[in-house]
């Protein structure tokens, strides 16, 4: 592979690490949106017990948060891997993590659907 070539594949891969960092981010703003909806708009909007609907609320922005966080930590770690020509992995811990509250947060969700007094 030539000079030119492999500027142009690291090109590329930077340009692709960073359409990633963007999806981190509308991920976040998606997860925010809907915390915002579901712990404050919502409870004004129903009669009977409103917890459920601000507990929920609180998850997503939680959620938020840990995506906003991951995605700096794992575009700070993609750069330095293509400026050091090696490879980073994702680690399967926060695989779990964020699968695992995406999970909670539907079960919830479904629940509170399902089960909140009208």
């Amino acid at each position: 592979m030539s000079d030119g070539e492999m500027v142009d594949v690291t090109r590329r891969t930077r340009l692709a690490a960073e359409r990633t960092w963007l999806a981190w981010w509308r991920t976040g703003i998606a997860a925010s949106a809907a915390a915002l909806a579901v712990g404050a708009l919502v409870p004004q909007l129903v009669e009977g017990t409103q917890w459920p609907y601000v507990a929920l609320g609180v998850g997503y922005a939680l959620a938020a948060l840990a995506i906003f966080a991951l995605g700096a930590a794992r575009t700070r770690a993609v750069e330095q891997a293509l400026s050091e020509g090696t490879y980073v992995s994702l680690a399967p811990t926060w695989i779990f993590v964020l699968s695992a509250a995406g999970i909670l947060l539907s079960v919830g969700t479904i629940a509170v659907v399902l089960f909140a007094e009208r």
